[in-house]
């Protein structure tokens, strides 16, 4: 895997925990970071052995505490943008948010702390969202008079519909993780301490079904979602044709049937 300055990889067990760690900036995005995240990302999707990427944040580096998932985008760096600098950062930012989104990988974003501007952009672009009980979620733009440009107005709608969205939006209230869960905004809520055992608990449960069926449904759900219904089922059908065209279909049915374990081994 290639050299990060801003991001620290692990893998262990078909597991990459990937983590942003820019402790001096409280993990907040500026353009190096995005594109180590993109190299990161994309060596990681090339990788069979890799089932499961848990994305977090580093700890602070005052007292080595987790304080902060991502702050935001780097504010220091966008301060002097022209619009067509703007422009260019964010779609700078959107090709590994797409890459978390659509990647054969299930993408689960362990959430630590602050999760606002580009932080809860990020985590929105994972599958799953899961915080600890400190985690609190934002999208403060409004109040800088910009907007969120890294995919906000867009993603937070679909994840909690389009009231609450602009509710949070124009107020620029953060929420805490209590009510993130309640909206809808993240899977699950831990204590602190229990948030990366409780991420990869739900990692390794992913990894023990069938890998290439998952990204398949991965695909199906991402691909569906803006569809009309007839044709999104119509796409359903021809993926599980697909899929029932695979090793672990057989294995996995013959297992069923024959009331063991199943050996799955695709990807």
């Amino acid at each position: 895997m290639g050299e990060f300055n801003n991001l620290k990889l692990e893998v262990a067990d078909e597991i990459a925990v990937l983590s942003i760690s820019r402790p001096a900036a409280l993990n907040a995005l500026n353009s190096e970071t995005l594109d180590e995240l993109n190299v990161a990302l994309t060596e990681i999707e090339a990788r069979d052995d890799i089932k499961v990427v848990i994305l977090t944040g580093g700890p602070d580096k005052k007292d080595n505490a987790f304080k902060s998932f991502v702050a935001g985008a780097d504010i220091a760096e966008m301060v002097n943008f022209t619009a067509a600098e703007a422009r260019k950062f964010g779609m700078k930012a959107s090709v590994p948010f797409f890459k978390l989104m659509n990647m054969r990988q299930v993408t689960i974003a362990a959430v630590n702390g602050f999760a606002l501007g580009g932080g809860c952009e990020i985590a929105m672009a994972c599958d799953i969202r899961i915080a600890s009980e400190n985690a609190s979620f934002g999208q403060p733009e409004t109040g800088l008079g910009i907007i969120p440009g890294f995919g906000g107005t867009q993603r937070l709608a679909r994840l909690v519909g389009m009231g609450r969205a602009k509710e949070m939006i124009f107020t620029c209230d953060s929420i805490d993780a209590a009510e993130a869960y309640r909206i809808g905004l993240v899977n699950k809520v831990v204590a602190k301490e229990e948030l990366m055992d409780t991420a990869k608990a739900m990692a390794k449960k992913i990894c023990s079904k069938g890998s290439y069926a998952i990204s398949v449904a991965k695909a199906a759900i991402n691909n569906g979602y803006d569809m009309d219904i007839k044709n999104a089922v119509e796409m359903e059908a021809n993926l599980f044709g697909v899929a029932c065209s695979t090793h672990d279909k057989t294995e996995g049915m013959t297992a069923f049937l024959e009331r063991r374990a199943a050996d799955l081994t695709d990807f």
